[in-house]
């Protein structure tokens, strides 16, 4: 149980890449060559990594099929959450933009006097504010499984959790800025938008605390988990970060941003020893 602590401590620090995003997004808009370039470099360090990394692990200590395993189940359960929750895939936000309305945020308390009037004066644009809504929660979501490969990672070893809440931390800088522009487009307090891409970050630990508390007792589990994260990690990479760095951003900066994940995941990797 003392992995517990640390587990916590460092899927936080990897959810908090969510509020850095927002962070950037609300002080100054990236552009498309930007965008594309950070999306590019977190594909570029998730798949990586998964690959070098965690599957490849996996195969080391239990062999390819618990790899293969782990790896299908873990991708699996990824497109499941994304076929049967409610929530908005980066690549969606135009279209769920056109037509979506939000409902009650005008009654509720914490928006106060002020925000009350701007809604009645038109100041809100509900399209956006509920593309913005959508987001954080289809993150909140992602980022629950993500918080297992930190747990995983550190409990087959420290540096490999410390390198994985990195890359993870890195990966979630765009999921940030991709929650807090709409709604702040939409009309919300720049602040307001900045604390909602933060929170939606902060359910990573709920992950890292369930591997901790299952791994710790099944320590042979452990490859299996690692398996699971690497695929749960493609599948985000491959459904969301590409088809999105492609569509709204540069597509020459995302090449050179996954090529630069990847030599990035490289050179970490051989700095920590993992």
């Amino acid at each position: 149980m003392k992995a517990i602590l640390p587990i916590l401590l460092l899927s936080t620090c990897a959810g908090l890449g969510t509020g850095l995003g927002g962070l950037i997004a609300v002080i100054r808009k990236p552009g498309a060559r930007a965008f594309g370039f950070l999306m590019g470099f977190a594909a570029g360090v998730m798949i990586t990594l998964s690959f070098l990394e965690l599957v490849n692990k996996a195969w080391q200590l239990s062999g390819y099929l618990v790899a293969t395993v782990g790896f299908a189940v873990g991708a699996l359960v990824m497109f499941l959450i994304d076929l049967l929750t409610p929530h908005i895939l980066f690549g969606e936000m135009e279209q769920y933009a056109s037509d979506a309305r939000l409902l009650e945020i005008r009654n509720s308390p914490r928006w106060g006097h002020r925000r009350r009037h701007r809604w009645e004066q038109g100041a809100y644009d509900a399209r956006l504010l509920k593309t913005g809504l959508l987001m954080a929660i289809g993150i909140s979501i992602h980022n629950i499984p993500e918080g297992t490969a930190v747990g995983a990672g550190y409990m087959h070893s420290q540096d490999l959790g410390l390198f994985l809440a990195l890359a993870i931390a890195l990966h979630n800088v765009p999921e940030g800025i991709a929650t807090a522009l709409p709604l702040c487009k939409g009309g919300v307090c720049k602040w307001d938008s900045f604390w909602v891409a933060l929170l939606s970050g902060l359910v990573e630990p709920i992950g890292a605390l369930a591997a901790g508390l299952i791994l710790t007792p099944f320590r042979s589990l452990i490859p299996a988990a690692l398996a699971f994260a690497g695929g749960v990690m493609v599948f985000l990479t491959l459904d969301e970060l590409v088809p999105t760095a492609r569509e709204h951003g540069h597509q020459h900066f995302t090449a050179v941003g996954i090529i630069l994940g990847a030599i990035f995941v490289f050179l970490l990797s051989g700095a920590l020893g993992v």
